[in-house]
């Protein structure tokens, strides 16, 4: 390309992004009509540039199956294949999937959970910065305690009635020969916890 060819082109572009030129500056100023419309360009290329990204990202890894019921969604991350592979296996392969007892039963929690563990799952997992082995995290361990609760609602109002509360026998508790399901001390007002014992039913992994 030409040296003069060079120039123009140069020159257009940089008319392009400063705007029509004056030599009047009227009331609202030249040179924030220019700022503005720098900024708008500026935030056009930020917006597009995070929903390219966004998009690449959400198709590279399989975004969309992980807003079905199946569970092979979460084998796509390798760390979670042992998981999988475990539930598989377990006695609630044939009646319990992922989402019936990682998510709440309604729509928006399910979906909010969902969104929330993606986000954090991928933050963790590019930065390096999760536990090994992998540890549930208190807000999903509640989760999964009420999904135990929910399905399980006969069981759970015999052994732990609303009116009387009891937990898993213990040292501080009752008497070792006492059953798993004894009555708590007076006063102890602690629920008893599913998956305190049960927290292998779904995938045995240690």
């Amino acid at each position: 390309m030409a040296t003069g060819a060079r120039l123009a082109l140069a020159a257009d572009m940089s008319d392009w992004f400063a705007g029509p030129s004056t030599s009047v500056v009227g009331p609202s100023g030249g040179g924030s009509h220019r700022l503005r419309r720098r900024w708008m360009i500026a935030a056009a290329l930020a917006i597009g540039l995070a929903i390219g990204l966004g998009g690449f990202t959400f198709v590279y890894a399989r975004g969309a199956s992980y807003l079905t019921n199946d569970p092979a969604a979460c084998g796509n991350c390798h760390i979670m294949r042992e998981h999988l592979d475990a539930w598989m296996k377990s006695s609630h392969h044939a009646v319990a999937t992922c989402n019936d007892c990682h998510t709440p039963h309604n729509f928006v929690g399910k979906y909010a959970t969902k969104a929330s563990n993606g986000f954090w799952h991928s933050f963790y997992f590019t930065t390096g910065r999760f536990p090994d082995p992998l540890r549930i995290t208190e807000g999903n361990r509640a989760v999964t305690e009420g999904a135990c609760r929910h399905c399980h609602a006969a069981i759970v109002a015999a052994i732990d009635p609303p009116d009387r509360h009891t937990r898993v026998a213990s040292q501080s508790g009752a008497p070792a020969d006492a059953p798993p399901h004894a009555a708590s001390p007076p006063g102890d007002t602690r629920q008893l916890s599913c998956i305190r014992c049960h927290r292998y039913a779904g995938h045995l992994v240690r």
